[in-house]
């Protein structure tokens, strides 16, 4: 089996996840994991999957000619190794300009890695302002407890809220 990563993007229509699971479905490739989303009338989003190489050809002429939708193909040789610790992060607090770099600063830093990363932005009547959240999960390397990332997230802002949840698989 051949691994793809697969990045879409278009206007949003009805249909379209349809349209790439059909696709992918009489290709016998296997849809591993995603994440898709609208954002400002456009549909985007990350997939993974598997597919025999026997049908890598034909999945991929395939996939370039879905209406409205410019899928890009990426091969994957990477065989994912077994990870030390894996921790999520919920992180709420006003929003500003540059949070995003300053959350993904300290935790590159401290030499982990951000696997998946899913922010927001909403008004916060209550707060006064502009709310930011996201969900992080980030693996840690060998050696590095999530007290130092916490403790480091946390220092970036008086108003910056950090829960953590270790992984249970860790």
């Amino acid at each position: 089996m051949q691994h793809l990563v697969l990045t879409v993007i278009g206007a949003d229509q009805t249909g379209l996840v349809k349209s790439l699971s059909e696709i992918l479905n009489k290709n016998e490739a296997n849809w591993l994991a995603s994440n898709l989303s609208h954002l400002r009338g456009y549909f985007a989003g990350v997939i993974e999957v598997a597919v025999p190489e026997s049908n890598l050809v034909s999945l991929t002429n395939e996939l370039s000619n879905i209406d409205g939708l410019t899928v890009t193909t990426y091969l994957s040789n990477h065989v994912e190794a077994h990870q030390e610790q894996e921790l999520e992060f919920v992180i709420t607090g006003n929003d500003r300009r540059g949070i995003v770099q300053d959350l993904a600063s300290v935790i590159s830093h401290k030499g982990a890695n951000i696997v998946s990363f899913v922010s927001t932005h909403q008004t916060a009547p209550n707060w006064g302002g502009e709310l930011f959240h996201a969900v992080a999960r980030v693996i840690l390397p060998a050696g590095l407890s999530a007290d130092v990332i916490v403790e480091a997230l946390e220092q970036l802002a008086s108003d910056i809220i950090v829960d953590v949840e270790l992984d249970k698989a860790s």
